[in-house]
Parts: structure tokens; C-alpha cells; sequence
């Protein structure tokens, strides 16, 4: 079982702050009597030893709308917690813990809730758009709410924290939704179970980001009582989405993983960049949400921003890029829970076939898989396909059914 974790005046003095506050280090009772205001982007000067302790919190809000004038009622937290990137180095990124008002379970379960695209910019960071009314994915998630399941949210590596948002980094984000997990166990504020019941979920990126975390909990966090993952439209394979998506509606978004997967790799891409491909770069690097992204830049091809004329998915089969690309293939490893993979025929995004191969690695592999085709247009749409699929699935896990499969 995890011991709970308290934050003392030890965890003031390793917290570096300064400007206008973003989240506030709050001391429990009877120990100094001292708060710190952290700026965001912000990190710790220093990290505590394990991963998924929290280093800083503060009470949140999450609202439906951007008026803020449907309140969700649960008691909210934002966090900064330890983890890891993708080298194992400790870093500190944000995320927020949800606890519904009502439950019906005794021993509370949790649901790692893994966003989808949300951007490059701090701004972007789902902590920030839940207080702001302006999270889209704010209704799966209040549907979370509403069974009884507290809800974390990573805002994962760099966003809300120093850095570029290693966007599409595999094991980075995968161990960031899975040290929310302990964090959550670990946030005194909640008092939620140090050792109960946890299930995964997310679509698109977020998708990615739990199949990734259901692979990895087995070595990195097996201490997790995990019943199962939920896994909608996974970026499972970078090559073949990287060509689907190149000059398409959603051209941004293969903007966003060369920038992410260039500052997890450290490599500088404004070399291969022109002067407008520099400037569109930047600018959603820098400034975009995915909504205004998507508004802004719609339909770029990557060969129109690069010095040579070529487009940038060329690049991605040549050396070092084929390599990182391999790298962030889902699929070669076993997740140790039951997996539902809901995935629509006409997802424009990332395409059904993608998600169809990674549902038979893991059945290969041994898997409980049930995989759940529709047929709904389009993969911002598709995400009700995976609610509808999901929620049911889950309940199901957390009352210790026997996973149906499709393998």
C-alpha cells in the first residue's frame, strides 16, 4: 500500500517562485505556517525522490462552459507532481484531481483521464481550460464524474511547465498519466484511496497516452490496482497517421509532433524550416489551442514550410527520425489489463487500420481486447462512439466482471 505524503516546509524550500501565481503550495495544519506562489510555467528547484509525489496543490473549479455558469460540483484540486520524461530524468508537470460530491462506491475508484490534443502552449494546459470553461473535452469527463469515479487529468511534460509539450512522446506521456494516478492516491486534500481500484481512458492523443500507460504500468507503477483501460482512436503507428494527416483538416497537429518529438530528442528542426514554416512553427508552438489551430492554419502541407520543397513526412523515414519514429510504436509491449479499443471507419484523423493492428498486437500478445468499430463521421465526433462503448466497459471492471474480448 502507498503511504500518504504530506507537504512540509521541506517541499517549501524546494520549490522555486516567483511572479503571479498560477498554483499555490499550501502547508497542512501544525506544521509552518508558510505559503508559495508558483508562476506557470514554474518548476521546483528541486524534485522529491518518488514518482508521483505531489509537490505543490490548491483548490480548482471546473466549468461546462466559458460563461462559467455551469459549475461541476466536485471538489477540485490542481496538482504539480513528480515524474519522469522520456530519458528517466524527474520532472515536475501539472494536472488537476476531480472528486465527485456522491459516490457510490465505498472504495472510490480513480480514472486517469489522458487528454486529447489540446496544443503546444501553456495556456492550452487542460488545468487551465478546466477552470476556464473552455476544456472540449469537459463532458467525458464530467461523465466520469457522474458514476462515482474521481477523475485525474495530466496536463503532461510541458504544458503548464518549463519546456516544449513533448507532444506524441510515448513513454513520457504514458508515465505522466500514471504517476497522476499516485499523486491523486497521495493528495491529502482528497483523502482517496491509497491502494484502490484504477482504470485508464483517453481518445486521440489521450488514446495513445493510456495504451502507452497499459503497457508500461506493468514495470513502472505495478503497484497500481489497474482493472482496465479504455483506448479511443490511438496515434498507435506515427508513420502511417503522419501521411494521413499531412496536408489534411488536421495538418496542425503533425506540426505539433515534430515539435514535441524534436525537444524530447533534442533536435533543432529550423534547419529543414523556411521562413513561413518558421513563422507557422512558432506561432502554434507558441500561441494555439487546437481549436484556433485548427482555424487558423486549415489544410497545411508540411512541403510548403520547408526549405527544400519536400514534405516533412519524407524526413520521417530517414535516420534520426525513423528511429524516433519506431520508438513511439504501441503494440510491442503487454499490458497486463483488459483493453477496450473503440475506433470509428471514418475517423479522418487517425485512420481505423491504425487501431485495428494495435488491438491484434495485443491480442497476439495475450490480451483481453474487445474492439469496438462505428461508423460515426469524423474523429472529433467519434469521441461519443468511445463514452458510449467506454462507460459501460468500465462499470463493468470495477464490479469485477469478466472482460468480454474480441481477439
Amino acid at each position: 500500500m502507498l503511504c500518504r505524503r504530506t507537504l512540509g516546509v521541506h517541499a517549501v524550500a524546494a520549490i522555486a517562485a516567483t511572479g503571479a501565481a498560477a498554483l499555490t503550495l499550501s502547508v497542512p495544519p501544525g506544521e509552518a505556517a508558510a505559503s508559495v506562489r508558483l508562476s506557470a510555467p514554474q518548476r521546483p528547484a528541486v524534485l522529491t525522490a518518488g514518482n508521483g509525489d505531489v509537490l505543490s496543490s490548491e483548490p480548482g473549479v471546473f466549468y461546462l462552459d466559458p460563461l462559467k455558469a455551469i459549475k461541476v460540483n466536485a471538489s477540485v484540486h490542481r496538482i504539480m507532481y513528480r515524474t519522469t520524461d522520456r530519458t528517466g530524468k524527474g520532472i515536475a508537470v501539472t494536472g488537476t484531481v476531480l472528486n465527485p460530491a456522491t459516490s457510490p462506491y465505498g472504495q472510490r475508484p480513480i480514472v486517469a483521464f489522458a487528454p486529447g490534443t489540446q496544443g503546444l502552449a501553456d495556456k492550452c494546459a487542460p488545468s487551465r481550460q478546466l477552470a476556464e470553461g473552455t476544456e472540449y473535452e469537459a463532458a467525458p469527463i464530467k461523465k466520469l464524474l457522474d458514476q462515482g469515479y474521481a477523475v485525474v487529468v495530466t496536463d503532461y511534460q510541458g504544458l503548464g511547465t518549463p519546456g516544449v509539450h513533448t507532444y506524441m512522446d510515448r513513454e513520457a506521456q504514458g508515465r505522466a498519466v500514471l504517476d497522476s494516478v499516485r499523486a491523486a492516491q497521495r493528495l491529502p486534500a482528497l483523502d482517496l484511496p491509497d491502494a484502490g481500484p484504477v482504470a485508464l481512458y483517453g481518445y486521440s492523443q489521450g488514446g495513445g497516452a493510456t495504451a502507452s500507460a497499459a503497457e508500461l504500468a506493468p514495470a513502472y507503477a505495478p503497484e497500481l490496482k489497474l482493472k482496465g483501460a479504455v483506448v479511443g482512436a490511438p496515434p498507435a503507428d506515427m508513420n502511417k497517421v503522419a501521411d494521413s494527416m499531412d496536408g489534411s483538416a488536421y495538418g496542425a497537429f503533425f506540426n505539433y509532433a515534430l515539435s514535441g518529438l524534436s525537444t524530447s530528442y533534442g533536435i533543432d528542426i529550423g534547419p529543414y524550416l523556411n521562413a513561413h514554416g518558421k513563422r507557422v512553427t512558432n506561432d502554434l508552438r507558441d500561441n494555439l489551442c487546437t481549436t484556433q489551430a485548427l482555424a487558423k492554419y486549415p489544410f497545411p502541407n508540411s512541403r510548403f514550410l520547408t526549405v527544400d520543397g519536400r514534405p516533412l513526412t519524407e524526413r520521417l523515414k530517414r535516420a534520426p527520425w525513423d528511429r524516433i519514429v519506431a520508438e513511439q510504436q504501441l503494440g510491442k509491449r503487454k499490458p497486463a489489463v483488459p483493453v477496450l479499443l473503440s475506433h470509428s471507419a471514418l475517423d479522418d484523423v487517425v485512420p481505423q487500420r491504425v487501431g485495428k493492428n494495435l488491438a491484434a498486437d495485443w491480442c497476439r500478445r495475450g490480451v483481453t481486447v474487445r474492439f469496438a468499430g462505428n461508423h460515426i463521421p469524423g474523429h472529433i465526433a467519434a469521441t461519443v462512439g468511445t463514452i458510449a462503448d467506454g462507460l459501460p466497459w468500465l462499470k463493468d471492471r470495477f464490479a469485477g466482471k469478466a472482460a468480454p474480448s474480441t481477439c
